[in-house]
């Protein structure tokens, strides 16, 4: 299948609100793929995420993100003393101290520093490279269906990690990059304040290696699990 195909079927099986998204991490050394325009102002990627969502496309690069945590977290730009230290967000309120904070911080995945110049977004429909990393925003009952998609021919169970920060950049992009597998996250204070996630809604990384055997096994659920359960 091609993206835009993929793409149709995740839209038609799972019914979703907004188009998947692509989202590809350019490392240092690599050529920035054509067709992509950069935003007209600095944009986060959180940003850019839910943008891409309603159809626009962008090729980021470090000095357009507007969220230093989100691009260090990326590899594009050095993490900030402050965010090391956790003073950052322990100043937004979200910890009891700066040392909890940066417990957290400590912790996130994260690619190296300087390895990557750039971040290439839009719906996967209109993709014509390979994208790392495709992105779903929906409700929970909708991303439910991609737990047993994942576990439809060799079972188990799913484990998510997520945190009160960075739910697009590090949840959704870097973990399922860096692992390979599908990462769930209920959103976070940053892409909730900055962006037009609505309060019902979750977001979803799934490997883009992955989609053709998820897809594969949501075609099967999707004729008898998925509709009586859905049958309201």
């Amino acid at each position: 299948m091609n993206n835009a195909e993929i793409s149709e079927k995740l839209t038609e099986i799972l019914e979703l609100r907004y188009a998947p998204v692509a989202v590809k991490i350019i490392k240092k050394g690599e050529k920035i793929p054509d067709g992509f325009d950069e935003p007209d102002s600095n944009i986060r990627h959180c940003q850019s995420i839910m943008r891409a969502k309603n159809g626009e496309s962008f090729v980021i690069p470090a000095d357009k993100h507007a969220c230093v945590v989100g691009a260090s977290s990326l590899g594009l730009v050095p993490t900030p003393p402050k965010v090391k230290t956790g003073d950052f967000h322990a100043n937004i309120g979200m910890f009891e101290c700066a040392d909890a904070a940066a417990n957290m911080v400590s912790q996130r995945s994260e690619l190296e520093e300087g390895s990557t110049i750039a971040t290439v977004v839009g719906p996967l429909k209109d993709f014509e490279i390979e994208p790392d990393v495709v992105i779903l925003v929906d409700v929970p009952e909708t991303l439910y269906w991609l737990v047993p998609a994942a576990t439809f021919f060799e079972g188990g169970r799913q484990a998510f990690s997520t945190a009160a920060f960075q739910a697009t950049c590090v949840d959704s992009t870097i973990i399922p990059l860096l692992t390979g597998k599908m990462n769930m996250s209920l959103g976070c204070f940053g892409c909730r304040r900055a962006t037009d996630i609505k309060n019902d809604e979750m977001v979803a990384g799934i490997p883009y290696k992955n989609l053709e055997k998820m897809i594969e096994a949501l075609e099967k659920i999707h004729e008898g699990p998925m509709q009586k359960a859905r049958l309201k």
